[in-house]
């Protein structure tokens, strides 16, 4: 499951474009888990730099939470890689 942001027409967006935009992904603590979400986040920045992104492991390890800074530059940039995100198998949340 994620969370997709509302529909809210883009002149009405609270983002200034372009800027830095964390993005938090709740997944499975697996191996290749913060790699593959890096990855993705290359695609729609590619001067996304996966050495800044922050990991923080559930109680249980079971799960890992991860904050993404992102430079996004439009709200169809974020929209798609919000929907990226969410569609990888391991993870569970995008917010």
């Amino acid at each position: 499951m994620s969370a997709i942001p509302p529909d809210i027409p883009p002149e009405a967006s609270l983002i200034e474009y372009p800027s830095a935009f964390p993005i938090k992904v709740m997944g499975v603590n697996e191996d290749g888990f913060a790699q593959a979400m890096a990855e993705i986040a290359c695609r729609f920045d590619p001067s996304f730099d996966g050495s800044t992104v922050e990991m923080r492991p559930s109680k249980g390890n079971k799960y890992l939470g991860l904050t993404l800074t992102v430079i996004a530059t439009s709200r169809e940039q974020l929209d798609d890689l919000y929907r990226a995100l969410g569609a990888h198998p391991s993870v569970k949340v995008v917010l």
